[in-house]
């Protein structure tokens, strides 16, 4: 699904959810009181920026990745860069033979930009600037380098590696249901 980036985000107008990447079952959803931007939704036919990045960028980028689960779905989007789909006997979840990160994606990675702004983008943005080359714009490439999901996360949702989660936010524990 292509949006032009830095444009408004409209994937979906539901509210950011932000799940446990450390058990899978605990959740958190909220109406975002900030303005999310698009960054990196690229389809294949589509133009985007090639070029490498500031040193430290791809690393720190996975980082961020591998720290959040936001808007997480059933189902799979494979990227479409790459051309078909791996076959049935390859995981999704591991990359193809010379890349270095997976070529699908179930969910997306919100980072904090200028003040009332986040950067929304796919969780396969991780695979197109690592194993495609694209070069989001600057202003991305400098929020995710100032950005640490570990040190700058809600205090009352440590788990979520995101820091504006209001205190209203509504939490599901599976653990506890």
């Amino acid at each position: 699904m292509f949006h032009e980036d830095l444009s408004a985000y409209a994937y979906s107008d539901a509210d950011d959810i932000f799940g446990d990447p450390t058990t899978g079952v605990r959740f958190v959803s909220f109406r975002p009181a900030y303005e999310r931007l698009n960054v990196g939704w690229l389809e294949a036919g589509r133009p985007w920026t090639r070029g490498r990045g500031p040193e430290g960028f791809t690393d720190k980028l996975l980082e961020i990745l591998a720290a959040q689960q936001v808007n997480e779905m059933l189902g799979l989007h494979y990227c479409d860069l790459c051309g078909a789909a791996p076959f049935d006997s390859h995981p999704w979840f591991t990359p193809r033979p010379g890349h270095r990160c997976a070529a699908a994606g179930t969910g997306e990675l919100r980072v904090p930009g200028p003040p009332g702004v986040a950067f929304a983008a796919p969780q396969l943005i991780g695979h197109y600037v690592a194993d495609h080359g694209y070069l989001p714009p600057r202003t991305f490439r400098d929020a995710v380098l100032a950005f640490d999901p570990r040190q700058a996360a809600a205090t009352s949702y440590p788990w979520t590696g995101f820091p504006w989660i209001p205190d209203g936010a509504e939490l599901y524990d599976a653990r506890v249901e």
